[in-house]
């Protein structure tokens, strides 16, 4: 039987004169989540055609572990220093389907 994870996708719109800033903190976020206990993967993508466009696409092992995550303090610090800086932010919580 084939486990089913948690994927998470959240889709970032930064406000254009902040994009460099808010991008080199949502960065410096990859290596020290993909070290967290239960992530599978973590990326990062910016769109083509709008540089003010972010999307994460994370696996990990269960919720729980994800919420962990979310309650880090680096996740904390990102919060913090990018306040007024994003005009949006959705996050879907998806699982993967399995026949």
């Amino acid at each position: 039987m084939k486990k089913s994870y948690l994927t998470v996708v959240a889709r970032i719109l930064v406000k254009e004169e902040h994009r460099e800033f808010v991008k080199a903190e949502l960065l410096s976020l990859l290596d020290v989540t993909r070290a967290e206990e239960g992530n599978i993967s973590y990326d990062l993508q910016q769109d083509n055609e709008n540089p003010n466009f972010f999307l994460f696409f994370e696996k990990w092992v269960n919720r729980e572990l994800w919420q962990k995550h979310m309650a880090n303090e680096h996740l904390a610090h990102y919060l913090k220093v990018t306040d007024g800086m994003v005009d949006e932010f959705i996050l879907n919580e998806m699982t993967e389907t399995v026949n």
